[in-house]
This record gives structure tokens, C-alpha cells and sequence, in this order.
């Protein structure tokens, strides 16, 4: 009854948004990885500080979404960077990351445009069906409340953008790696990462803003999602901006191939089985780690 009783008290003043409303919300993400589980046992702290560095710019970025009551659009406010950063990685990392969005909640579409190994894709797909539960608690996100909600999502095993390290004991891997010396096999840096099958998201959201939107690919919610946590990841709404009297023109992506979900994960799935097989006709570089 308290929940119902806030609801309606943040709902009654969006009575009388205009229905052609429109916004900007500005997004904060940033990923977090654990040094301790990334590269060899052997790296030292200043090189595992040196390697955060260079990622920084890859797990911590800006995002704009901007949306009317049926539609947004998703995308990095990019900036100018200074060096080459983590070269190859951050390439390679690029590949497996999700583009511009383009959401249609009344069509129940999503567009995004993605970069694979430097060929472009459209991606044609419905919208990110979650079974949300809301629940109690309550907070301020800046001059909004937010209701919490949670659900579990599916992970498809090609999505390597989830990839993390795989969850080994300290004894388990040193009896690995004195095993590893003994033998000429070349060891697979695939076989040191997995991904989950499920995780747990965790938004807050607020009536006050009648859009059912979100970051990303997340909608679904009674009102604009303001935060969201995504296993490693939290996307933290910093500003929003209100009919803004410039912004960018809402409309379909159509930049790349066009290709369905399926259909471009069985692409990423062919990709990643010819990454392992070069590696291993290379001899591979023994050693070689992801974090997670």
C-alpha cells in the first residue's frame, strides 16, 4: 500500500505532460574490472595499474539517449582521447560492444548499428522482454524519485561483451600452471573466460517521466530508468534536459547490413571459432589472459 501510495504520488504531476514531450538524459558507465584476476600471476602492481589506465577510456563512458513518448535513440557522446590507448584490445573489445540504438516502443523494435571486425551491421530485433518485479525501496536521483525494480536476464553465450574471467581457485590454477610447464600444448585464452548464463539487473526508475526507456537496450518500466546495474556494469543518469530546443532528430538507423539478431550471432559465434582456431595455428603466446 506504501509503494501503491508513492506511485500515485509521483504519477498524479506527469497528468499533465504534453504528449509530445520530448528529452535528453545523459549517462554515465562504467565497468569495472578485477586487476587481481587480469593477466599473469607474475604481472606487477605497476603494470596492472598501467593496463587500468589505458582501459579506463574503454570502461568508462558518457551516453546520450534521446527520446520522445514512443522512441529514442542511444549513443556515446564520444570524445577526442590522447594516445592509442589499448590498441589491438581496444579493437577487438569494439567489436563485441553495441553501437548507436534505436528503440520504438510502440512497434516493439530495436535497431543497432555495430561495427564487427570492420565490417558494419543493422541489427533488426524486438525490444528486451524482462520480467520486471518492483519492489520497495525508494530513493532521490537528483531532483526525482526512483522506484527500485529487478529481473533476471538471459545471456547469450556469443555475447562476449559479458565475457568474464572463469572463477578458479588460486591452488587449482598454480597446479595448472606448473602442469602447463610440462607440456608443449599451447594453451587457449578462450578457455580462461566464460559467460553467464543469467545475470541480475537492477533499475531504478521514475513516474515522473512517463517514457517507457531506458539505456541500452532496456525499457519496460513504468517510467525513465535513471540507474542501472548490470553485473559489472552501473549506467548512473547524471543530467536530463527537458524538450531541449536542440537535439538530435529521432529516426530509424540505417547504416549497415541488415541482419537479425540470430543471424548476426551466429556471425559472432563462425568469428570467434576462427579467432581460436588462428591462435592455435600460430602457436598461441602462453600466458595470455582476459579480465573479468
Amino acid at each position: 500500500m506504501k509503494l501503491f501510495s508513492l506511485l500515485l504520488f509521483t504519477i498524479l504531476p506527469i497528468l499533465t505532460f504534453s504528449q509530445n514531450f520530448s528529452g535528453q538524459a545523459f549517462y554515465e558507465s562504467k565497468t569495472t574490472v578485477d586487476m587481481d584476476n587480469f593477466g599473469n600471476r607474475e604481472m606487477s602492481e605497476d603494470m596492472k595499474k598501467q593496463i587500468a589506465e589505458r582501459m579506463k577510456s574503454m570502461l568508462e563512458k558518457t551516453y546520450i539517449l534521446t527520446f520522445n513518448k514512443n522512441e529514442s535513440i542511444y549513443k556515446e557522446d564520444e570524445k577526442l582521447e590522447a594516445g592509442a590507448g589499448a590498441g589491438g584490445f581496444r579493437m577487438m573489445m569494439g567489436s563485441f560492444t553495441a553501437g548507436p540504438q534505436y528503440k520504438n516502443v510502440e512497434k516493439n523494435l530495436l535497431l543497432e548499428e555495430r561495427e564487427f571486425f570492420g565490417k558494419q551491421f543493422l541489427i533488426s530485433d524486438s525490444l528486451t522482454k524482462l520480467d520486471w518485479k518492483l519492489e520497495k525501496e525508494s530513493k532521490q536521483i537528483g531532483q526525482y524519485v526512483a522506484f527500485r525494480a529487478t529481473a533476471i536476464k538471459k545471456i547469450d553465450p556469443n555475447d562476449m561483451s559479458m565475457a568474464r574471467r572463469r572463477n578458479r581457485d588460486r591452488d587449482s590454477e598454480k597446479k595448472e600452471l606448473e602442469e602447463a610447464k610440462d607440456t608443449t600444448e599451447t594453451a587457449d585464452p578462450f578457455d580462461e573466460i566464460e559467460v553467464p548464463k543469467e545475470v541480475v539487473v537492477t533499475a531504478w526508475f521514475t513516474p515522473q517521466i512517463p517514457v517507457s526507456n531506458g539505456p541500452g537496450e532496456y525499457s519496460g518500466l513504468p517510467g525513465l530508468i535513471l540507474e542501472l546495474n548490470v553485473d559489472r556494469t552501473t549506467i548512473l543518469c547524471s543530467k536530463i534536459v527537458m524538450n531541449p530546443k536542440v537535439a538530435e532528430s529521432i529516426k530509424p538507423l540505417e547504416k549497415g547490413k541488415e541482419v537479425s539478431r540470430e543471424e548476426f550471432n551466429k556471425i559472432v559465434k563462425e568469428k570467434t571459432e576462427e579467432m581460436r582456431e588462428n591462435f592455435r595455428g600460430r602457436g598461441g603466446r602462453r600466458g595470455m589472459r582476459f579480465g573479468g
